[in-house]
């Protein structure tokens, strides 16, 4: 076992009331660190030579493998809570123009990286994947393939609508080489579906899920949503029942983050309906107890898993990392961003395709790719990166090791950073010990908090007036950038 990996006990009940104790006075909505810098972070307008230079130079190394996003923005109906980059309609025509451009885009991307690269993960994330018909499906495999070797050992996964797909169409996504998939559930509720405009019975997604199974995929993923209208820890509480008896290999539990000046949809949902903050704690505590208590292992964030699945082995074995798909095995690859409002790392360069059809469009028809923002990390950015990394993915930070690999001192370079830790100590979230930093049972609840502490942006952030696109954190310590907690992809 790596000598980093958690060692801390399994969460308990005393964790769970003090994480209940402290979750008001010091957590708040801020990055789930995704990446480093944070999406929120990239410059409009990049120099987009940079992104180039870098596809050119992963072609003029050993070609290591990659990590693929793929969007697909189309739905056919609206949720209200979703803040995710969409197009709703029930115009299928759209989605065969949409599928031509993502081969234009495929093209141009596989011909700076030069060779056939081997793709090790890939996701297609949404909107709704399955809006798309079994040919345009199979076609857009089809230029993947044609560009991309992926790797039949490899991990590729797509989301789901329950209510979108039968049978027929889940045997379509095995043969298509998909082994992973992800649906989205949020809450099983009749009163609340009907609050957020997505009703979806149960027996709809346990059909779904047995498909899965009966199909040999190799991971079955369920998303749920508290603090959504009407909810409250014993209804949701009924949601887990149902959720259980599924036996879902890995369970994201997304906070609902309710900003209907940033995302319109949400303006339907009635605010005189949502959870209290004191409710909203009781459903996350009492969900974390349930589901721990079942024999799920919390992994980080909102994340859980069987304590045989692939993210629970890497946490165990101090392997876990963490990308724009989450917590993962692979994050370590270069990622190629594929698709309106798509994000691509490659070689410590960011970047985010443009966000609309016709940019998108637009940029393709030129022959140039449809970038529109973006970021070249720093050795700063990449010393950041590596500690909030295992800082979230494995609570510990080796410092001896890290002060070797960046050639610094760490207690020197980071001495206003450990000041704010001690407070976090006190409050019990971290152990500090001679050459080395450790997150607590506790800690991992709130573990989005200690890593903020070395965000250089939001330290910097806090020497400016908070603005209305920010709000102070309840400790007064440091402004925190509001973002949506349940997009998979920010």
């Amino acid at each position: 076992m790596n000598p980093s990996a958690m060692t801390s006990p399994a969460l308990d009940r005393r964790a769970l009331s003090d994480f209940r104790a402290l979750a008001g006075r010091i957590d708040g909505n801020g990055p789930r660190y995704t990446s480093y810098p944070t999406a929120d972070r990239f410059h409009n307008g990049p120099d987009l030579s940079l992104y180039h230079d870098a596809l050119d130079a992963c072609s003029a190394n050993a070609p290591a493998p990659l990590s693929l996003y793929l969007h697909i923005p189309f739905c056919e109906n609206i949720c209200y809570y979703c803040g995710c980059n969409k197009i709703i309609t029930r115009d299928h025509g759209r989605s065969a123009r949409y599928v031509s451009y993502l081969g234009r885009e495929m093209a141009l991307v596989a011909g700076r990286l030069g060779t056939r690269r081997q793709v090790i993960q890939s996701h297609w994330g949404g909107g709704t994947p399955t809006f798309l018909n079994p040919e345009e499906m199979r076609r857009v495999m089809a230029l993947l393939n044609t560009h991309f070797a992926l790797a039949a050992d490899g991990e590729h996964s797509i989301e789901i609508d329950p209510r979108r797909v039968d049978q027929d169409r889940m045997a379509l996504l095995a043969e298509l080489g998909f082994n992973r998939v992800s649906l989205g559930v949020q809450d099983f509720d009749p009163e609340v579906q009907q609050a957020i405009h997505r009703i979806q019975p149960f027996e709809e997604t346990r059909a779904v899920v047995d498909a899965a199974r009966a199909l040999g995929f190799r991971s079955v993923s369920l998303d749920l949503i508290y603090g959504l209208p009407h909810q409250t820890a014993a209804r949701f509480g009924r949601t887990i029942d149902q959720v259980l008896a599924l036996r879902p290999d890995r369970l994201s539990v997304y906070s609902y983050a309710h900003l209907p000046h940033v995302f319109k949809p949400q303006r339907r949902i009635d605010e005189n309906a949502l959870p209290p903050a004191g409710e909203k704690l009781d459903i996350l505590v009492s969900t974390i107890e349930r589901l721990t208590a079942e024999g799920y292992v919390y992994i980080g964030m909102d994340h859980f898993a069987l304590p045989d699945d692939d993210l629970a082995v890497a946490q165990r074995e101090g392997r876990l990392q963490r990308n724009f798909q989450g917590y993962s095995t692979h994050a370590g690859y270069d990622q190629v961003g594929l698709g309106i409002s798509a994000i691509g790392a490659i070689a410590g360069r960011y970047v985010q395709n443009a966000r609309t059809l016709d940019d998108y469009y637009g940029a393709l028809d030129q022959g140039r790719l449809p970038l529109a923002r973006g970021v070249a990390m720093t050795a700063d950015d990449h010393l950041r990166r590596e500690i909030i990394g295992d800082l979230m993915c494995n609570g510990v930070l080796d410092l001896p090791a890290i002060e070797v690999r960046h050639g610094i001192d760490f207690d020197h370079a980071f001495a206003a950073e450990l000041a704010e830790l001690d407070r976090l100590a006190a409050d019990g979230l971290v152990c500090r010990e001679p050459g080395r930093i450790t997150v607590s049972p506790l800690g991992r609840l709130l573990v989005r908090r200690v890593a903020m502490v070395f965000d250089r942006y939001l330290r910097d952030d806090a020497a400016r007036p908070v603005d209305s696109g920010t709000r102070a954190a309840n400790d007064g310590t440091q402004p925190v950038r509001i973002v949506p907690r349940y997009s998979r992809v920010v």
